[in-house]
């Protein structure tokens, strides 16, 4: 079973893509998603979180106060580190875990915007990174999170630039006015011919 990186920027559509691989039967691990699972209910993970940001990053039930730390780490750097160093690694054995449901497929996919940023490109076998114009990206993502476009735009400036993601990629699907579904079918054909090697 290969494992197969899914990323790209903001309003990239990574998830549309990863929708689709998985209405054709490929198992999808939404990092992000599962981060927040982690942060929310995983006791190490929690206990790492407010030994360093302190209880309040929860309330009195222990749901995690996303908005708080949200704040924490957009004003500060080393907080933002320090939360990937608790992170990021309790999702690697998380995805680990996950994939021992799925030794009978011929590959899975872990979808994440820091696939580059974050060093675990290099746990892939390939990586697929969807890309779309700068414009389309911060029309779309102003309509999804009912943010500003300057909002976007300073999201974007924090992500890794995207010719250093399509550098790196293995594949890439472009989501402009192009239809994505062809190109996903093409990448799963190739991605099941390495296995037959």
């Amino acid at each position: 079973m290969l494992k197969i990186g899914l990323t790209g920027g903001i309003g990239s559509g990574k998830s549309i893509v990863g929708k689709a691989f998985e209405m054709m039967g490929i198992p999808i691990y939404v990092a992000d998603v599962e981060a927040k699972r982690l942060m929310a209910s995983d006791f190490g993970v929690r206990d790492l979180l407010i030994s360093r940001f302190g209880r309040q990053v929860y309330d009195s039930n222990f749901n995690l106060n996303r908005k708080l730390l949200a704040e924490i780490v957009f004003h500060d750097e080393t907080s933002l580190k320090d939360i990937n160093a608790i992170v990021h690694p309790a999702v690697r054995e998380d995805f680990s875990r996950w994939c021992e449901q799925f030794v009978e497929k011929p590959y899975v996919i872990q979808e994440s915007a820091i696939i580059f940023d974050s060093g675990l490109y290099k746990s892939f076998d390939k990586i697929i990174t969807v890309t779309a114009e700068e414009e389309l990206r911060i029309g779309r993502v102003v309509k999804r999170d009912a943010a500003s476009r300057e909002q976007i735009i300073e999201r974007m400036k924090n992500q890794l630039p995207e010719s250093v993601r399509l550098e790196r990629a293995d594949f890439v699907i472009y989501n402009n006015a192009d239809l994505i579904l062809p190109q996903i079918i093409q990448i799963d054909k190739q991605i099941r011919s390495l296995i037959k090697k």
